[in-house]
């Protein structure tokens, strides 16, 4: 499998850009109208008086003070604003006002009592040398009925402004960046990503390099009349490398790229998602040939009309809207879909239907070889160790996906900087993988009573695994506290399997029962360490009881019961089609299993009871083991498969 998102060469494949538009928007996107030029008007006008009124010039002090210096003649010149002045002192009094906060500034303001502005006052301002003059704070009536006719005129202009944003919701200014697209565009540049910057995936590259046909020849398809499909969904889990692989599909076509996710469609405003929608594939359009890229689409693509999350409004007008564009699409349009989900179970049966997205793309966890290659692209900046076999590394990283995978490579890196190596070496990526598969070790520790209990417990599942044939190799056993796991035993298995017999299962299930079958031969009581043992069990006998037919009283019949959550919009209750009867025996099947197993497994312990107390003592000693270290204590594993190793 893939990487989810390459090395850091692959990541500076494509340059985003803006979304292309018509020669009058870019100055609506930056806003310049009629109504942002009365707004940038009236602050200024506002500004003006607010910095001209008299109070903000100068030291604001009490009319005492102001007489206190004016009879000590150090007043030079005063202003008069109707019942206020301003004025300069002579010389910065040296003793400031007691209630004054900061510093005696040259300026000051002051208000006047009513009968101080009178002919006396201004008389003994004169008499005393100060410079007097006086300015009307009265509004001539002209002025008066412009100020009263603007007001009216500006909120007229405001809702005519608004009301012509509403009805033409693509026009530039302060909504119109809100309800455009917010899909970033990649054009095409020497480091774009191609198919050969892919490791692994080959089957989806193969059922893609088709789409890349259509984009590069169209008229070779059309002539013949065949249609060109519109949308490819790729499904597959999480870190998987679906959204690398849509971006190495618009570097194989040399075409523009628009990449979006699911989750930006949606806003709190209803009607903004679907108008985004139509401002990304207007835009489209325009660019066409080219590929939209819709990541995470079950998060608007979601079942309509279903359980507690399918009636949301915006959700599901914005889906509509989706299924409007692609199926609007005309036969010279060059523009594909593709999108990413890992829950194509919840999506519109409209939305998949043929016409819309009419081609479905596994994107699986990578096989052997593919690990070998995604291992290689990451490790390409990384200077390795002689001792490093990334061959090994993939045999035993099976089920990881590309993400967890560049995760290994990168926690490997990362410990062999903080020991100061000059390269990463084999014991730094076995670290990385216990980090990656159970977590980073924890700080409290087991007292002697809970470290012998987990040693036996994991001696226990190792000893059934080793002695049990069809079983994987054990690879690790391990008492050392990890993430919420007192212990683990790792097995390696030898070859990827499709498809898993009954007695396999039975033998997994007896191995699962080896830690609690332990713990009541050697102490004689079971403990709540075996908790996760049992659930995993369970789960996996009531498949085969309920819906893989491995149970005789049963038979081949399946009674699949529905665990689907409302708010992925799925039924509100769980529904089942069979009976309280048949309910009852398939518990019953159930219970029978994991009995079986149970007792297997204590009579496989008692057997082999001489092995399982040397590997539980060995646990306790080393606290981790190797495969080869338990090949020494517990001997040749029974039915070993040697074509396999």
């Amino acid at each position: 499998m893939d990487n989810s998102s390459g090395d850091g060469s692959q990541n500076q494949e494509n340059r985003p850009t803006k979304n292309p538009s018509g020669p009058g928007d870019e100055n609506r996107r930056r806003g310049f109208g009629p109504m942002t030029f009365l707004l940038i008007l009236l602050l200024l006008i506002t500004a003006y008086y607010v910095f001209d009124d008299p109070s903000n010039h100068g030291t604001t002090v009490s009319y005492t003070y102001y007489r206190q210096q004016l009879n000590a003649g150090n007043v030079v010149s005063a202003r008069f604003y109707g019942d206020r002045v301003t004025g300069e002192w002579k010389e910065i009094p040296a003793v400031p006002p007691a209630d004054l906060k900061g510093p005696l500034q040259k300026h000051f303001n002051t208000s006047l009592l009513p009968n101080t502005a009178s002919e006396q006052h201004e008389q003994e301002l004169l008499a005393k040398g100060v410079d007097v003059t006086s300015e009307s704070m009265s509004v001539a009536p002209g002025i008066q009925f412009l100020v009263w006719l603007a007001i009216p005129a500006v909120f007229l202009l405001f809702i005519w402004f608004m009301m012509r944003r509403t009805a033409d919701p693509f026009s530039g200014g302060m909504m119109g960046s809100f309800i455009r697209s917010p899909a970033k565009r990649f054009e095409k540049s020497d480091k774009a990503i191609t198919f050969d910057d892919v490791a692994g995936l080959r089957s989806a590259k193969q059922d893609l390099q088709e789409v890349v046909e259509f984009l590069k020849t169209p008229k070779r398809f059309t002539r013949l009349g065949a249609k060109i499909p519109k949308g490819v969904l790729l499904v597959g889990p999480p870190g998987t490398g679906k959204t690398l692989l849509a971006r190495a599909t618009a570097g194989e076509a040399g075409v523009p790229f628009f990449s979006i996710n699911g989750s930006e469609f949606i806003q709190m405003f209803v009607g903004v998602g679907a108008t985004r929608v139509r401002d990304l594939f207007k835009t489209a359009r325009e660019s066409a040939p080219c590929i939209i890229f819709i990541d995470e689409i079950d998060a608007v693509g979601r079942v309509r009309g279903a359980g507690v999350g399918g009636g949301h409004d915006e959700r599901e007008q914005t889906l509509n809207q989706i299924l409007s564009e692609m199926d609007g699409f005309q036969q010279t349009d060059t523009i594909i879909v593709l999108a990413a989900t890992n829950r194509n179970d919840v999506l519109d049966p409209a939305l998949l239907r043929p016409g819309r997205f009419d081609r479905h793309v596994t994107v699986d966890r990578p096989a052997r070889d593919g690990r070998l290659q995604i291992l290689k692209v990451h490790t390409r900046k990384v200077p390795l160790a002689d001792d490093v076999d990334l061959d090994a590394i993939a045999k035993t990283t099976m089920g990881y996906s590309g993400a967890e995978l560049e995760k290994l490579v990168n926690e490997a890196a990362l410990k062999a900087a903080r020991e100061d190596k000059r390269s990463v070496e084999m014991e730094d990526f076995l670290f990385a993988q216990d980090l990656v598969l159970m977590g980073a070790t924890r700080d409290e520790q087991l007292d002697e009573q809970e470290k012998r209990l987990t040693a036996w417990h994991e001696a226990g599942h190792a000893v059934l695994a080793w002695f049990q044939e069809g079983m994987d190799a054990v690879h690790k056993v391990s008492i050392v506290p990890r993430g919420r796991a007192l212990g683990v035993t790792q097995l390696m298995p030898e070859k990827e399997l499709l498809n898993v017999g009954e007695k396999m299962l039975k033998a997994r299930l007896v191995m699962m029962m080896g830690g609690r079958a332990a713990e009541k031969i050697v102490f004689n009581e079971y403990s709540a360490g075996a908790q996760d043992d049992i659930d995993r069990g369970t789960r996996m006998a009531r498949r085969m009881v309920a819906n893989w037919g491995m149970s005789e009283k049963i038979g081949p019949v399946s009674f699949s019961q529905t665990e689907e959550h409302p708010f992925l919009g799925k039924e509100m209750h769980s529904y089942r089609e069979f009976s309280e009867e048949t309910a009852r025996l398939i518990d019953i099947e159930v219970q029978k299993l994991m009995n079986d197993a149970n007792v297997k497994a204590i009579e496989i312990l008692t057997q082999y009871r001489t092995e399982l107390d040397a590997l539980a003592n060995a646990l306790l000693k080393d606290e981790t083991m190797e495969q080869a270290e338990v090949e020494k204590i517990l001997g040749p594993r029974i039915g070993v498969n040697k074509a396999a190793e």
